[in-house]
């Protein structure tokens, strides 16, 4: 049974938070001199002399009018990767805990758990099919397991994890399962966000980098039960969000229809691309993919990979990853890009 106190590091349960100036008093304030500002202003058209809204709750609200979900079940992070550090820091114990990992996946969940010396047991996906090996899993958990990461669809290989292995994990791991949907937005399969009342376990990583284009924003997103995000908020920095990245955002999600129209010209291209490659010589296989990129395996990822970038065309040579041996990981471009990326490859002598 799941018992979030349990899985906690003690530290963290003793762990009295910052408090900030802003978090000290409630209602509206017209004269501000609690938080050693400049009060005199800032050299810029936008006055970014005072601090952030250390829990993000304009951004937070919009959020959950989107995703349906209170605004209190959200978390935002410095990035997907703040997410993921701040997990491990709050529930991992340093050298004795461990994590689950399947690779090959995203690479951000291992550099993570090695900075927090958090043990890392790896299941690799079943080959060709990159699913997880359950019988595998079940082996690799034991009772220092505290978490365990599924990217879905999974990076680098683009395909969906089976939804009936994940809630076959959400239903028999005491501790906490972190999906990551950083590419839910161009996938057949639907996001787990409605199931966050059913498993108290579930965490839910999404992004405003890929499908919204805000990457340069750093903005990631948590979904889970109100127990763990207060945890989440406890341990993380008090301003880990800053004004600019906030203004933005909000603006940026008044723009649904746009990036709902992307999202459909992606998926589009997406599929054109991965057929184009599917006949060129110089590509072995093309995975199916439910992300905003393709994996392919190709006669010579390295010499293709180099021509490309004499070219000025820059893609991922995941050659060396496990289970990806010859494989470049190519995201999905404009109509012009993909035209210029296929008669690039076209032009490689084999």
């Amino acid at each position: 049974m799941f018992d979030l106190n349990s899985l906690l590091r003690d530290n963290i349960k003793r762990l009295v938070p910052y408090s900030t100036a802003r978090d000290e008093f409630k209602g509206e304030a017209a004269i501000f001199l609690d938080a050693n500002e400049n009060s005199y202003g800032s050299p810029l058209p936008v006055a970014y002399n005072r601090y952030p809204d250390p829990m993000q709750w304009k951004v937070k609200y919009r959020l959950a009018d989107i995703k349906g979900v209170p605004p209190q079940n959200i978390f935002l992070g410095n990035g997907s990767d703040e997410v993921i550090d701040v997990l491990y820091r709050s529930f991992c114990r340093p050298g004795i805990d461990n994590v689950v990992l399947f690779p090959p996946t995203y690479g951000m969940y291992e550099v993570s758990a090695n900075i927090n010396d958090v043990i890392v047991r790896k299941v690799s996906l079943t080959p060709d099919t990159y699913q997880i090996d359950m019988a595998a899993l079940q082996q690799a958990v034991d009772e220092n397991t505290k978490l365990i990461f599924i990217c879905s669809p999974n990076n680098p290989t683009g395909n969906s994890i089976n939804r009936a292995d994940i809630e076959m994990v959400l239903n028999n791991f005491d501790g906490i399962v972190v999906i990551d949907e950083a590419y839910i937005n161009y996938a057949r399969q639907k996001t787990f966000i409605p199931e966050l009342t059913e498993y108290p376990n579930l965490v839910i990583m999404q992004t405003l980098s890929k499908a919204w284009g805000l990457a340069a924003l750093r903005v990631g997103m948590a979904f889970a039960g109100e127990e763990i995000i207060n945890v989440l908020n406890k341990v993380k920095p008090p301003y880990n969000i800053n004004r600019a990245a906030q203004d933005l955002v909000l603006q940026a999600l008044d723009n649904i229809g746009e990036v709902n129209e992307w999202i459909r010209d992606t998926v589009i291209e997406r599929d054109k691309l991965s057929a184009s490659l599917d006949a060129l010589p110089q590509i072995l296989e093309v995975y199916p993919s439910d992300a905003n990129f393709i994996l392919a395996k190709t006669v010579d990822a390295k010499g293709i990979y180099n021509y490309l970038v004499e070219q000025g065309i820059i893609v991922r040579d995941r050659s060396k990853v496990e289970l990806c041996n010859g494989c470049l990981r190519i995201t999905v471009g404009t109509a012009d890009e993909n035209i210029t990326l296929i008669n690039a490859i076209k032009s490689v002598q084999l």
